[in-house]
Parts: C-alpha cells; sequence; structure tokens
C-alpha cells in the first residue's frame, strides 16, 4: 500500500514538471547552476533572469512551484530596458538597496500593506540561505529568484501605495488613477540612481493629512495587536435556506469555541446549547448576556485586531481614490462618524453632528457643489418613501396625508383630496407629487442645502433635532441632516462675501438669512463660489497616534474586505 501511493504520488510530480516545462515550448529554467567564479555570476545571472522572465512571461507569471510574479509585465519592461542587468546584487553580494526594500516589506504592516504580499516568505527563506550557505551564494539560479521577486515586490509596492488595492472608484478625481508601465519603470530607473528609497516611498503616497494621522497610529495599534486567527461568520444568512443556516450554525459554533465558549461538537448544538455558549461569551466581553444571536453580537465577534487592521487597510486604500490635490475649501461628509467638517486651507473650520441613511435607505457616496440655499423650504417626498411608507397607510386610511400635514397634487399642480383616491390600485407607485408645506414641522426643518447629483439627496436642517443626542445616527431616508447648519450657512455667506468682484453686490447677507427665519419666509439663493462636497465612507481614522474605529453601518467595509482580503 505504502509503495503503490509512493509510486502514484511520484507520477503525479513528474507529470506536473513535464507539462510545466512544456508550456508553451518554453522550459523550465534550472533549477541549479553553481558559478565557481564570483567574477561570471553577474553575467550568468542576467542569462538566467532573462531565461526565468521568458518562462514566466509564457505562464502566468509562474516561476516556479512555489513562486508567481505578480506584475510579470512590468518586471519584464523593466529588465528589457536594463539588458537584464542584477540590480539587488552584485557578485554574490547584496547591494544596500536590497537590505533596505527586505527591510521594507519586513515592516510592510506599518504601512498598511501585508508582507506576503511582497513574496516575504520566499525571501526570508531564500535570503537566509544565501546568506549562511556558502554554496549556495555560487547559485545563479538562486540569485535570479531572488532578483526577480524583489523587482516584482517593489512594483507591487509602488502600485499598492500609489493607487491602493481596490478596484478604481467611480467617484475619484485621481488623475494617477491609471498609471502607465513607464511610471512604474522610471520609479524603480530613479531609485536605483538617487537612492533615496523613503523619499520614494513617501512621495508617491497620498498627501492628505488625514491619511498620514491614519498612519501614524498604525504602530501602536500592531504593537498591541492579538495576532489569534478566529472564524469570521458572516451574517445575515439565509433564512428559507436549511443548507446556510446550518452553515451558519457550524461557524458561530466554531467562532464560539475559539474564545472557550463552547466545545466543538460532532453533532450540531441545539438551540439551548447554543444559547449557553453565547451567553457565556457575551459575559466575557461584558455585554449583557441574553444568548441571543444579533448583528451586533455577530460584529463583537468579527472585531479582532487582525480584521481591525483590514479596515485600516481598507481605509488608506480609500484615500487614494481621493484628488491628488484636494480643493482649498470643501465639506467633507463622514458617514460612519456621523460628522460633517468645512475644510479651509487644511484646516477643520466648522464641524456638526449629522444623521445619515438608514442601511435600507443608505446615503449615497458622491462628489458635488452646494449650488443654493432655501429658508423654510418645502419637501417634495421621495418615491421610495411613499411606495414603502405612505401608500400602506392610505390603503386603510385615504385622509392619512392630510392628517400628517401633508399635501397631495396632481400633474397639473391642483391639490387633490386624498379621501377621492382608489389607493387600491397603486402598488409601486403613484402618478401625484407628495409635499410638506414650510413651516416648523417639516421635515426638512427651516433650511436646506442644495447641490447636483442623481440622487434627490441633499443636506438640511430637521424638525427631529433630538435625534442627535444618538450615538448611531444612520435614522434618515437617504439625506443628509446636519446639526450646525446655521453655521454652515454663515460660512458660505462669508466665503461669497469674500470673493466678490468689484462690481458685484451680495444681494443678501448673514441678518438677511436671521431676518427671514425669524419671519418664517420662503427664500432661495444661488451660491457664487460654490463650496464642492464629499460624501465619503471611511470607518477608521488617527488622532493622536491612535486609531478610532467607527461602526460599518452599511457593510461596505464587509464586503470589500470579502473581496480582497479574506485570505491576509
Amino acid at each position: 500500500m505504502y509503495y503503490s501511493k509512493t509510486f502514484y504520488l511520484l507520477t503525479v510530480a513528474i507529470f506536473l514538471h513535464l507539462f510545466i516545462t512544456s508550456c508553451n515550448g518554453i522550459s523550465a529554467p534550472n533549477s541549479i547552476l553553481i558559478v565557481n567564479d564570483p567574477d561570471e555570476m553577474n553575467q550568468k545571472l542576467s542569462e538566467k533572469i532573462k531565461e526565468t522572465i521568458d518562462f514566466a512571461t509564457s505562464n502566468k507569471g509562474i516561476v516556479n512551484d512555489s513562486i508567481r510574479l505578480n506584475q510579470t509585465e512590468l518586471v519584464n519592461v523593466f529588465y528589457n530596458s536594463n539588458q537584464y542587468h542584477p540590480i539587488w546584487s552584485n557578485k554574490e553580494s547584496w547591494n544596500p538597496l536590497a537590505d533596505t526594500l527586505y527591510q521594507f516589506i519586513a515592516h510592510a504592516e506599518l504601512e498598511g500593506l501585508f508582507p506576503n504580499d511582497y513574496h516575504f516568505k520566499n525571501l526570508k527563506a531564500l535570503k537566509n540561505s544565501l546568506d549562511k550557505d556558502s554554496l549556495k551564494r555560487t547559485d545563479a539560479v538562486s540569485w535570479s529568484r531572488a532578483e526577480l521577486m524583489l523587482t516584482d515586490a517593489f512594483m507591487q509596492i509602488v502600485k499598492d501605495l500609489k493607487q491602493g488595492r481596490l478596484q478604481p472608484d467611480s467617484l475619484t478625481l485621481n488623475k494617477d488613477s491609471i498609471l502607465t508601465n513607464e511610471f512604474f519603470v522610471n520609479s524603480l530607473t530613479n531609485l536605483l540612481k538617487k537612492n533615496t528609497f523613503s523619499e520614494l516611498m513617501h512621495a508617491i503616497q497620498p498627501t492628505n493629512k488625514n491619511y498620514w494621522e491614519l498612519k501614524k497610529g498604525i504602530k501602536n495599534f500592531i504593537d498591541s495587536m492579538d495576532r489569534r486567527v478566529f472564524t469570521y461568520v458572516n451574517y445575515p444568512f439565509k433564512n428559507n435556506s436549511s443548507k446556510d443556516s446550518l452553515f451558519f450554525v457550524k461557524t458561530i459554533e466554531k467562532r464560539l469555541s475559539e474564545s472557550g465558549a463552547t466545545m466543538v461538537q460532532d453533532n450540531l448544538p441545539d438551540s439551548l446549547q447554543l444559547s449557553e455558549a453565547i451567553r457565556k461569551y457575551q459575559k466575557q466581553k461584558g455585554i449583557t448576556p441574553d444568548g441571543k444571536i444579533s448583528a451586533s453580537l455577530i460584529k463583537i465577534l468579527n472585531a479582532s485586531d487582525i480584521e481591525k487592521f483590514k479596515r485600516i487597510a481598507i481605509t488608506l486604500d480609500r484615500y487614494k481614490q481621493l484628488p491628488n490635490i484636494m480643493p482649498e475649501k470643501y465639506i467633507w461628509v463622514n458617514l460612519p462618524g456621523f460628522y460633517l467638517w468645512v475644510i479651509d486651507h487644511d484646516t477643520i473650520a466648522l464641524q456638526s453632528k449629522i444623521i445619515c441613511g438608514k442601511p435600507d435607505t443608505r446615503t449615497p457616496l458622491l462628489n458635488s457643489w452646494i449650488t443654493d440655499m432655501v429658508t423654510y423650504p418645502t419637501w417634495t417626498v421621495p418615491n421610495s418613501i411613499i411606495a414603502k411608507q405612505y401608500l400602506p397607510k392610505l390603503k386603510k386610511k385615504s385622509d392619512y396625508l392630510k392628517k400628517i400635514g401633508i399635501k397631495l397634487f396632481n400633474s397639473k399642480g391642483e391639490e387633490i383630496d386624498g379621501t377621492t383616491v382608489d389607493w387600491s390600485k397603486y402598488n409601486k407607485g403613484i402618478p401625484y407629487k407628495v409635499m410638506q408645506g414650510s413651516g416648523d414641522d417639516n421635515a426638512l426643518g427651516v433650511f436646506k442645502f442644495n447641490f447636483n447629483n442623481p440622487y434627490a439627496v441633499y443636506l438640511h436642517d430637521t424638525n427631529q433635532r433630538y435625534l442627535f443626542k444618538n450615538a448611531s445616527r444612520a435614522l434618515s431616508h437617504g439625506c443628509i441632516r446636519v446639526q450646525e447648519w446655521e453655521k454652515l450657512a454663515f460660512f458660505i455667506i462669508r466665503n461669497d462675501s469674500l470673493n466678490l468682484h468689484q462690481t458685484e453686490k451680495m444681494v443678501y447677507n448673514t441678518d438677511s438669512i436671521l431676518s427671514w427665519i425669524v419671519h418664517k419666509e420662503k427664500h432661495r439663493v444661488d451660491v457664487k463660489n460654490r463650496i464642492p462636497i464629499f460624501v465619503r465612507y471611511f470607518c477608521c481614522e488617527g488622532k493622536n497616534g491612535k486609531i478610532k474605529f467607527y461602526d460599518d453601518i452599511y457593510g461596505e467595509d464587509k464586503f470589500l474586505r470579502e473581496k480582497y482580503f479574506t485570505d491576509k
């Protein structure tokens, strides 16, 4: 039996070797090439570099069974431009720049990167053998593999620090969202000439101050990081799928066992056993031991330091999707942080709490400009709210809209009595405009800021100002409610006033706004110097060397983690 199994494995190994070496008619490079004279090493190494690149190019980056290049095309273009000369070693010795790059890879977590994305395990093993084994140092094949892995790692690092690992964002205004081969090749060529590694790594990253504040907090985070790997629990699962629900129970049982709250059994735990295990875990974490499965429980189960590091990595990459140079003045809305900032020359000139959309009516991410402001606005109810909230109630009570102070208008602008409409024949929408008149009870409050966008959302005051006391404020239908709306309005007015041309006159000022509000007058004023607004989703930020995490209210980070960082 033993000999049969051995023969089988040997046959498979030989078959795979023959298959690889015959791919595209290009033979795999030799596994070893001893060069006895150090003065001949560079020439032999150049030959092996070219041979290995040719093979990798024809085999989707594969060098051997453990090494695969990520940026084969860039590596090929670079070495073709320098006639395949080695750059990281010289006559069986490492060049100083190779040690610099190796140390950068070893400590890549400080940059929000993952060392093994840059061949760290293979480089570490190969470097140790080349450093300690005098015979190994005479092998041109080993040096060629180290050479190509370091070059490939460099290209990947530049790409990840410059562009990030996420797919190009449809919102990005970054002109360098697509980089040419020339950019990467020139980066390495200039590095070899100037030997300014740190300066290059710094220069290719965003200049955004908050990006660097977040990076400052990484060292403290990883110094105390719990590196235990816990099972990630996907939630919610499909209630109507027995397969999904069984898999969920198995997964949560395994996760609870990793924290010592239960033991994995051959049979699935019954509801009582699972509830007891959850209670035990909740007691460990100092939270109310109700024994129930909930979104908040799953959030705590998944909040390991390794998962938090992935969220740091995601957030750093989100900064790389912003414009290279942000405007001098702009409005920054961070949805998970529930805040709005007005940035004036890289300084926070104003900050305010916000209320954003609920998970099922998310506030969209967008770029725009404040175009105009309205005092005592009316509110035209979106069709989504009409279909989901109002229509079911109208079918029960046809005068529902009238009772809550909302009017109904036909296509001619004529007001309609809701009791005269047969609401039972409508399901997805209605052929009427639903509008709430201006006033203190209006859902938009007494002030509204408009900006062009395809989602019909805007900034506004609210008639439910008490909600700003809530810690979690994903409560709206999609628009953004601003607590400090008055300060924001005054900033915009002052900005218009400061940027007036000599021939222009302001038709309104802060006194005008205050007067209109006191007298409950509806006015619309154009903003001449339109201030950009960026609505974004950043789940962590750095402050004073520490990192603050926000709840992933829309599951955006969860989606990106599963798409890009599952195997990290």
